[in-house]
């Protein structure tokens, strides 16, 4: 199963999309995806309801956040109400051991996404914090890195031994699914997505193709 681990609705501040344009879009070009997750900033969407629209389009639409910490931004996978309460997603410069360890006692994965990215990344910021601990999973192919960002998250998995997924990163329709993650077993839940990333069996993956 091919799921984008990272993407970007209307509900971002910064998002252009909507989801029923990324199903049609994913329809009409016929995006080799089964389905997406929703990673918003800075915040976890309770309200929204997409089960209509993953029946119609047969597009399995998971949600996820992406949240800010000191080592740059994080995306956050297995979101619960209990997770919401143990720290404030709407926060700038959240410690990441502090993230890591909420969701780790909540049944949920914290990646650092984009990490070869410039102030945002992770990278960026091990040379004056130390390598963090606790890090299992990054990002290794976005598909809105340019130049040697992707090369860069790549070369730091290696030598920390992380595992790595792909997300598109997008935030207009037509990136998404531009990178994606490769998992064993079907995916139906955001709990059953948190399982499989805590059991380590998937690759990223590149669309852009």
């Amino acid at each position: 199963m091919i799921l984008d681990l990272h993407a970007h609705s209307v509900k971002s501040d910064d998002g252009r999309a909507k989801v029923r344009n990324y199903c049609q879009w994913i329809r009409a070009r016929d995006i080799g995806i089964d389905g997406f997750v929703l990673t918003e900033h800075r915040q976890f969407d309770f309200e929204s309801d997409y089960s209509d629209l993953a029946q119609e389009f047969g597009q399995v639409i998971l949600k996820g956040s992406e949240v800010e910490t000191e080592y740059g931004h994080v995306l956050v996978f297995g979101v619960t109400e209990a997770l919401t309460q143990a720290f404030d997603f709407g926060a700038i410069g959240l410690p990441l051991a502090e993230v890591i360890a909420a969701c780790e006692a909540n049944g949920a994965v914290a990646a650092p996404c984009h990490p070869g990215r410039k102030r945002v990344g992770m990278s960026a910021h091990i040379g004056t914090l130390g390598v963090p601990e606790g890090v299992r999973i990054v990002e290794v192919r976005n598909g809105g890195s340019r130049g040697e960002e992707d090369v860069i998250a790549q070369q730091m998995a290696a030598e920390q031994n992380y595992l790595g997924i792909g997300g598109s990163d997008a935030h207009i329709v037509s990136h998404i699914g531009r990178c994606a993650t490769r998992f064993a077993r079907r995916i139906e839940t955001e709990a059953e997505l948190a399982a499989a990333l805590r059991a380590g069996d998937f690759e990223a993956i590149s669309l852009r193709d």
